[in-house]
């Protein structure tokens, strides 16, 4: 556990000095000024500006369904006693899982509620095929971490509400300047 966080620790700091280092221009002319005065190489741009919408960090790097999938059974694995081959296979699972997930919250053509039932019906299918690789006393634990993972997952996204709201609440606390 404490490796996984170590490790979305690092890629935070990283994805930061990124984002940090852009606001700067990405080490161009320190950063003052965007060149139009002398410094601009008669062009009216520095060089900062012109690059490819490639190189902009405004769509984060979408984790390969393949990496969730193994973090979630190295969770698993000492919770439902899993042994290798299963914790192989639940992998492969579960990151089918996730790439048919991703196309199916990409298809514009599903409506919301659509898109909740195709959904439904993946989990459905996956812990099917998860459960047939377990044995009896596994589902048992198998459902008992999934009911916790959820868990873990609400108190996340309510911990993340709740910044927000406090945010919100000392903005419009803050005097007028």
């Amino acid at each position: 556990m404490k490796s996984i966080q170590s490790l979305l620790l690092l890629a935070f700091t990283l994805l930061s000095f990124n984002f940090v280092s852009a606001q700067y221009g990405n080490g161009y002319n320190n950063g003052y000024g965007n060149g139009y005065g002398g410094r601009g190489g008669g062009m009216g741009m520095d060089r900062s500006m012109m690059q490819s919408p490639q190189g902009s960090p405004s769509k984060p790097k979408e984790v390969p369904p393949e990496e969730t999938a193994a973090k979630i059974v190295e969770q698993m694995k000492p919770e439902v006693n899993l042994d290798e081959l299963q914790a192989i296979a639940i992998t492969n699972v579960l990151a089918d899982s996730m790439r048919e997930q991703g196309v199916l919250l990409k298809n514009e053509s599903s409506s919301q509620d659509q898109k909740i039932e195709q959904i439904t019906a993946l989990r459905e299918v996956t812990n099917k095929k998860i459960n047939a690789f377990l044995s009896p006393a596994q589902i048992e634990k198998y459902t008992a971490f999934m009911a916790s993972f959820k868990e873990i997952k609400k108190t996340k996204s309510k911990k993340k509400k709740d910044k927000k709201e406090v945010k919100e609440d000392t903005e419009e606390l803050k005097p007028a300047e």
